[in-house]
């Protein structure tokens, strides 16, 4: 390695979904509920066609990688066949990936919405396909779209799949304020959102939610004991003004948390852009606190939560996230000679992973590696 260059973990995306990234970059003049379905339920609908899937699938898993997100957990659709589809995509690119199938059997549109048993029955098969793959680095992972558009049923389903087969759990939680009011007037048996997942056995160890904008005290007590993880989406709470998240809540209760790009309610497919709305977030939060106790997330903080913390999150801990003996070598050949880094001279390593972080892009990162091989990179002579 020249000074020029240095190692890092691969990045990991413990949020995004799949099918979206056909408009990414577009379409964020709504807020959650609106925003659905005036543009993703109808995108997401066309993923019936697997011709169309494949195509897709292509593109956004060669552009994260690109990106240097060696594990990216996924949302797919509600559809088998194209479900399949993104996971021999990503086996073929060499991504590793948490993969699941979307549940949702209620409060959707007629034209993207399946019967509960449809739903259950699918969801086993796709995890038996998943588990069938020799070599794979794909895991299939339970995925409830959100509460709103599961029933008790079928919530209660996925949470006996989930422990049937010991798989994760991912799915959305107190994103935005109208998805919390209209959550509550569906499950009035539930003390509050995060307790309609509890009350389904979806909240464990091995479950991970997507945003937590809107915690009650209560709610993060019980993430906290269940020792479900938090998938931080800075650039979509940002961009679907769904509010500001104080991650410092979460880590103070010890939490497990890692870093989303929510691509397309997030904007970008980058974790570099993840880590820098994450950045921008705990900032506004120190100013709307105007106080000076609290402690908005440092550089060491951001980068651990786009590395280790994400593997913690997915609990892979124990074999990606950092460069401990023994673990997956799952790294980024960095190099600021190119892109839009200026080195200056006299910067310190410390200095250089900063320029990186904060100028650095896709145009930086020379190889990226899963598990040894070189799956992406902008090799530079």
């Amino acid at each position: 390695l020249h000074d020029e260059q240095f190692l890092m973990p691969g990045l990991v995306d413990t949020h995004a979904h799949a099918p979206q990234y056909m408009f990414a970059g577009s379409n964020m003049d709504h807020q959650l509920l609106e925003w659905l379905n005036a543009y993703v339920f109808p995108c997401e609908a066309a993923f019936k066609d697997t011709k169309h899937a494949a195509k897709a699938y292509t593109r956004v898993i060669q552009r994260f990688l690109a990106n240097g997100t060696t594990t990216c957990s996924w949302f797919a659709t509600i559809h088998l066949d194209a479900c399949k589809v993104l996971v021999d995509t990503i086996d073929n690119l060499g991504q590793r990936a948490y993969v699941g199938k979307v549940n949702m059997d209620q409060n959707s549109p007629e034209y993207y919405i399946e019967s509960t048993e449809s739903s259950l029955k699918d969801t086993r098969e796709f995890i038996e396909y998943v588990l069938g793959k020799k070599d794979t680095l794909v895991t299939p992972v339970v995925t409830p779209r959100f509460a709103i558009s599961c029933t008790r049923e079928l919530m209660n389903g996925l949470g006996e799949l989930a422990k049937e087969y010991n798989l994760p759990i991912q799915t959305h939680l107190c994103e935005n304020l109208e998805e919390i009011k209209l959550t509550k007037s569906i499950f009035k048996d539930s003390k509050d959102y995060t307790s309609v997942y509890d009350d389904s056995n979806l909240l464990n160890e091995k479950s991970y939610m997507a945003h937590c904008v809107h915690m009650t005290e209560d709610e993060l007590t019980m993430l906290a004991e269940r020792k479900t993880g938090v998938a931080h989406c800075a650039n979509s709470n940002f961009s679907l003004h769904s509010g500001v998240c104080n991650v410092r809540r979460f880590l103070e209760k010890g939490i497990k948390v890692g870093l989303g790009t929510d691509v397309a309610g997030g904007f970008s497919p980058s974790m570099l852009d993840a880590v820098r709305s994450t950045f921008f977030a705990s900032k506004t939060m120190k100013i709307m606190k105007q106080s000076e106790d609290y402690k908005y997330l440092s550089v060491p903080e951001l980068f651990y939560l786009a590395t280790l913390g994400g593997a913690k999150v997915l609990n892979l801990e124990q074999q990606i996230g950092n460069f401990v003996t023994g673990k997956s070598f799952d790294a980024l050949w960095i190099d600021l000679k190119h892109g839009s880094v200026d080195l200056m001279g006299g910067e310190t390593g410390t200095q250089k992973i900063e320029k990186f972080l904060f100028n650095g892009s896709d145009q930086n990162i020379r190889h990226v590696y899963v598990q040894g091989k070189r799956v992406a990179g902008r090799r530079q002579d």
